[in-house]
């Protein structure tokens, strides 16, 4: 049986200016440098993404960037999807239910409170129950194939919460 990872991640800090769109809002200064803390981290962790599950939305794409400058290359598949923006937890299940077999390690980034009732549902009673906070990062593990991804079946190994220095 393969294990494969799932990160979660809540994009980091975003403006909240009251002439745009929500899915138009950018990161703050602070958002880029911590979105760039987050791919440090991962990179420290051993963890490259194979396919990026990613929300349209401005401040999610923007925090992607930042990642993936930060992880180098090569750089993972991309995709975003509107049902990261709009839908809630069972959307996102279905996403990650049809990732290829060929993936071994998907990052997903949305916005709360979907990603943080999403990975609450993977291994109920953890500490992210407490809610991802802006640049949040929540490990699992899935014991099988991305089709057996459900509530309850994928472990919490490890939470990070990424800021940049000052």
């Amino acid at each position: 049986m393969t294990a494969r990872t799932l990160v979660v991640l809540r994009h980091a800090k975003a403006e909240s200016p009251d002439h745009l769109a929500d899915i138009d809002r950018p990161l703050t200064q602070r958002g880029h440098a911590d979105a760039a803390a987050a791919g440090a981290w991962l990179a420290a962790q051993g963890l490259r993404p194979d396919l990026v599950l990613c929300s349209p939305a401005r401040r999610t794409r923007e925090t992607w960037h930042g990642v993936r400058v930060a992880l180098g290359p090569p750089s993972a598949e991309a995709v975003f999807e509107i049902g990261l923006y709009e839908a809630g937890v069972p959307q996102s299940i279905s996403l990650v239910n049809g990732v290829s077999p060929d993936v071994g390690c998907v990052l997903l980034i949305g916005h709360n409170p979907t990603v943080t009732l999403l990975s609450t549902l993977l291994d109920p009673g953890t500490e992210v129950a407490e809610g991802l906070r802006t640049g949040g990062l929540a490990v699992h593990r899935l014991d099988g194939d991305w089709t057996d991804f459900a509530g309850g079946t994928a472990p919490l190994t490890g939470t990070h919460t990424a800021r940049a220095a000052v």
